[in-house]
This record gives structure tokens, C-alpha cells and sequence, in this order.
């Protein structure tokens, strides 16, 4: 008797291949999260919506928010955006509506256009310069694209830190394989590096595309240099060949010059005077010349450089309207090279102090343009500075640096008139981080370290401050009057004293051949240039001798 065949039950297949469909579904899931996508970004969506007549800017690893104006397809970078990222010294001239550029050796003059197609075009009151002019003048990389329109610039060609793709991959939006692509990458490709994250990098490509590898696909972080076919031209200094041991004498006469012969008498180690001989006189750009042929005949006969300082002290003048006016400012550069060249004295110190921010640009071009006629005749360029504070940053004196033969540090006033509190005029912490300051933007031997030869006496009346400045000897007088209790502190490398007169106070924290020798020894400490003093004076006679034995000790 045959069995009769049991059938498969419906609802078991059902519930089968159901659950081989789950399965099924959640392996491709699965796989499907682990596939990289290929999907590209929509670019227009990344850089932005453009017209046809501006352009994206990407300069290194950063997207501009300022956009480039394009003339048929050549980009013009809007002046701001060149002197803040690529290159400063393309300076525009309002009153002549052109562009000055320095070089070295000469300067440049490109009158702007109100049409593209020119070096220089004046759109809608913004200022751009056509890309191929920035560059004739600048060492960069560009990259220029549409759909959409950008440009992007690469100006950092050494130190940079890179990582290097180690097999083909993809740069994507966002740090997932999820993440839209943004552009591939070839085995051996280097990427600037940004930022680390757990299983990715975010890195810059130098054609403008910002985004983030897979850290798998990517060598470890290395620095790259790289050769450049770029040669413009290059700053040359005129510089000691010793270290530079300057005093400042001031002059405020031509008569005044007749005192020479006795201020410098008991004078010795000195290798440059620097007297007070020129003023801007208007903002014209005028200047007032107290040079005479006889002090510079006795100074070099004395074997001393003479280097005339200009200054900006004159009332109702405005710095301003001196150096932002081309006219004047030239004008200026113009007066002052031709009264040094008459005089045949050896430099120019610039002395101009209290600059407000506005000025700063108008000050930087002016040292651009006396650098060019300096050096056409031989003549020393210097300029002194406050000590760094961040109130002075638009000084610039990493461009100051490029452009004048020496930068010098007033490592005084510290403590000055009208200071709330009484103080040091130059406490040696306060110096050497001036100093320190300093040299971080230039170059530590064309740095000059100036110190005082004067002390300020602080009263205290009432409850009232006030002050005087004092030389070397006076200092020691009024100790000596007064009895004054006077120790060493060690905290400002100063003897400071203190007495008590008529119902009042006195302090003073004294200036004297022991602390000058503290202030001179920085110049060994850090490889300065040599060593300035303030003033002509107010010195005692052994002053000069410590200053020589400190700073021969440098050799």
C-alpha cells in the first residue's frame, strides 16, 4: 500500500523566503554602507552661485568671501584681497588714480583703466589688478576654472606641511564615504594638510578644492619645499661691517652745530651721529635743513658716519596728509635725499613717532620710496620704532624690516610723562622683550638696540605724580643731596632710590653704567646689529667705555 506524499506547507516557505529576503536586505545594506559613493558635488553648490562677470577666490586652504571681477576670462583680484593675502606693496594712489609698486630698486607707475583689459581697472570704486599683473611681481600658482568661475592661488611654496596619497582616491565634502566627491586624487599626489580627525584628513588640494581623505589612503604629515622659477628681485643692505654704536645729538638750530667739537670731546667708541637736522615743516612735505658742511667735515674727521634724522614733531602738521598725499610724500623723499646728498652725510634716520593706525600704509610707502633714492645714493636708511606693543602692530616692522638697512628698537619710556604710575624708564625685562619682539619679525643683525642716558625723578605731591627727565650726572647728584636710600633691583636690573623732601616723595630708578651694561650685553644675547643712546648729553664721561666694553664683548 503506497504512503500518500506529504506537501510543504505554505505558510514555512512563506515565512522562508521571507526571511531570506530580510537577510538578503540586510546584507545589501550592509554592503551598500560600505561601498564608497562616486556621486560629484554639485560644484555651483559648493563655491556658490557666480555671475559671469565675477569669480570665486580660493587663496591656499581658504575660500574668499571677496570675489574676483572677470574680463572675458581673466580674473582681476580686488586690491584689498592682494595686499591682505598675496603681496602689500601694491599701494593705490587716489589723487593720480594709479598703482605705485616699490621694487627694490625702482618705482613702478600704472595708471588704472575703467575698462577690463588694462593692469589696473577701476570698477564701481573697487580697485582690481589683473591677475598676470600681480603676478609679475608676486610668486604664486594659479588655477583658473569655470562652470563655476573661481580662481585659486597658491603662495606658500616652502615648509608647507603636506600628505601625500599613497593610491588612487577621492577628496569628499564631508569625512565619510557617504560624502559627495569633490575631485580625485592620483597615487603619489601631494595635499596640503588642515586638520586630523579620527579615520580622516582634511586637506586642500592646490588647484582650490577643500575637503577630506580617507587617513588609510594618506602618508603621514611631512613638510615639502619647492623649487620655484620665480626670481624677482631682491633687497640688498648697506650695513657696518662692525657693530653699529650710535648716539643721537640733538640740534635744533643750524647755530647749534657750532656745539660739536664740545659735546663730542670726552666722546670714544662711537661710530655713527645722528643729529636732529631735518623736520617735515608742512604738508607739503616741506622739510626745515639744519645740516652744515662743517659738522659733517668734523664728524668724519672724527671717524663718524653721519646719519641726518628727520622727524614729524613739528606743530600743526599732519603725518597724514603728508604721506597719503603722493605729491607730498614724494616731495618729502625728494627734499630729504637731496639735503643729505648736499651735506655728503652718510644715511638718513627716520624718527616719525605716535603714527595712528591710518597712517600705517602711507607710512610703509614712504620708507618703500626713501629706501629706492637712498640706496641710488649710497645713503644709509634706519628707522626707529616704539617697542613692539599691540597698539603699534600697523607699524609693520616685518616690512620695515624688507625695505630699510636697520630697524631700531627705542627700548625706552617705559614709564614716561604723564604716566599714571611711577616707574622705570627701561627696565631690562621690558628691553629684551622688545627685543624679543622685534627680531621675531626682523632680522636680528640689521636690529639696533637703543638705550637711555636719561632718568626720569618722580615726585609724589598730594597725592599727585609728575616727573622730569634727568642725565647720567644729575641723577647722581640729587642721590647724593638727598641721601637718597638706593639699592640694586634685581626685578629691572636698575639701582632705585628713594627720599622723602618737603612733605613729598621722590623716587628714581637710575640709568648708570651698570644697568647700561645690562641693556648693551643684549646685543650679544640676541645678535643684534650694535647699540643706539638718547642722548648726547645727559651721558656721564665713563659711559662710553662700559658701552665699548659690553659691546666689543659681542665679537
Amino acid at each position: 500500500m503506497k504512503r500518500k506524499k506529504r506537501g510543504i506547507n505554505p505558510v514555512v516557505v512563506v515565512v522562508i523566503l521571507v526571511a531570506l529576503v530580510a537577510v538578503i536586505g540586510v546584507a545589501s545594506t550592509l554592503i551598500i554602507r560600505r561601498i564608497p559613493t562616486k556621486k560629484q558635488m554639485n560644484l555651483t553648490e559648493y563655491y556658490g552661485e557666480t555671475s559671469d562677470t565675477e569669480a570665486v577666490i580660493i587663496i591656499g586652504t581658504q575660500i574668499l568671501d571677496a570675489r574676483a571681477a572677470m574680463s572675458g576670462d581673466q580674473p582681476y583680484l580686488p586690491l584689498d584681497v592682494v595686499n591682505s593675502y598675496l603681496n602689500q606693496r601694491y599701494y593705490w594712489d587716489a589723487q593720480g588714480q594709479q598703482i605705485l609698486y616699490a621694487t627694490p630698486s625702482q618705482l613702478v607707475t600704472v595708471p588704472a583703466s575703467t575698462e577690463g583689459g588694462s593692469e589696473v581697472w577701476l570698477k564701481d570704486d573697487t580697485v582690481y589688478l589683473s591677475l598676470d599683473f600681480v603676478k609679475k611681481y608676486t610668486d604664486l600658482d594659479s588655477y583658473v576654472y569655470q562652470q563655476p568661475n573661481r580662481v585659486a592661488i597658491q603662495k606658500d611654496f616652502s615648509g608647507v606641511s603636506v600628505v601625500t596619497a599613497q593610491k588612487d582616491t577621492y577628496v569628499r565634502y564631508r569625512g565619510g564615504i557617504k560624502s559627495e566627491v569633490l575631485t580625485k586624487v592620483n597615487k603619489g599626489d601631494n595635499l596640503i594638510f588642515m586638520a586630523e580627525l579620527e579615520n580622516w584628513m582634511q586637506v586642500a588640494t592646490w588647484d582650490g578644492y577643500i575637503g577630506y581623505v580617507e587617513k588609510k589612503s594618506l602618508s603621514e604629515v611631512h613638510e615639502m619645499n619647492q623649487d620655484r622659477a620665480f626670481k624677482g628681485e631682491e633687497y640688498t643692505y648697506l650695513t657696518m661691517d662692525q657693530p653699529v654704536n650710535l648716539v643721537w645729538h640733538q640740534v635744533m638750530s643750524a647755530d647749534a652745530n657750532a656745539g660739536f667739537a664740545d659735546a663730542t670731546q670726552n666722546m670714544t667708541g662711537v661710530n655713527v651721529i645722528s643729529p636732529t637736522w631735518f623736520y617735515v615743516q608742512d604738508n607739503a612735505g616741506n622739510i626745515i635743513n639744519n645740516a652744515t658742511a662743517d659738522y659733517v667735515t668734523a664728524a668724519h674727521d672724527k671717524g663718524l658716519k653721519v646719519w641726518g634724522l628727520v622727524d614729524n614733531f613739528t606743530q600743526d602738521i599732519s603725518t597724514y596728509e603728508v604721506l597719503s598725499n603722493t605729491s607730498s610724500r614724494q616731495n618729502l623723499v625728494t627734499q630729504l635725499v637731496n639735503a643729505a646728498v648736499q651735506a655728503e652725510i652718510d644715511g638718513i634716520n627716520v624718527d616719525f613717532e605716535q603714527l595712528s593706525e591710518d597712517v600705517g600704509i602711507h607710512f610703509l610707502e614712504f620708507l618703500r620710496e626713501l629706501s629706492i633714492e637712498c640706496h641710488k645714493n649710497n645713503l644709509v636708511l634706519s628707522v626707529d620704532n616704539p617697542v613692539p606693543q599691540d597698539f603699534t602692530s600697523h607699524y609693520d616692522r616685518a616690512e620695515q624690516g624688507r625695505v630699510v638697512d636697520y630697524v631700531i628698537v627705542m627700548g625706552y619710556d617705559e614709564h614716561y610723562v604723564g604716566s599714571e604710575e611711577a616707574g622705570s624708564v627701561a627696565s631690562l625685562p621690558w628691553v629684551e622683550q622688545g627685543i624679543q619682539d622685534t627680531i621675531a619679525e626682523v632680522p636680528a643683525e640689521r636690529v639696533i638696540n637703543a638705550v637711555p642716558f636719561y632718568t626720569r625723578l618722580w615726585k609724589t605731591e598730594a597725592g599727585t605724580l609728575s616727573s622730569e627727565a634727568i642725565g647720567m650726572d644729575k641723577a647722581q647728584e640729587v642721590i647724593a643731596a638727598n641721601n637718597a636710600q638706593v639699592y640694586w633691583d634685581n626685578d629691572v636690573s636698575q639701582n632705585y632710590g628713594s627720599y622723602e623732601s618737603d612733605g613729598c616723595t621722590y623716587q628714581i630708578w637710575v640709568e648708570d653704567a651698570q644697568s647700561i651694561a645690562e641693556k648693551v650685553k643684549l646685543v650679544s644675547k640676541y645678535g643684534l646689529a650694535g647699540v643706539a643712546a638718547w642722548k648726547l648729553g645727559f651721558e656721564n664721561s665713563g659711559i662710553w667705555q662700559t658701552i665699548t666694553d659690553n659691546l666689543n664683548a659681542a665679537n
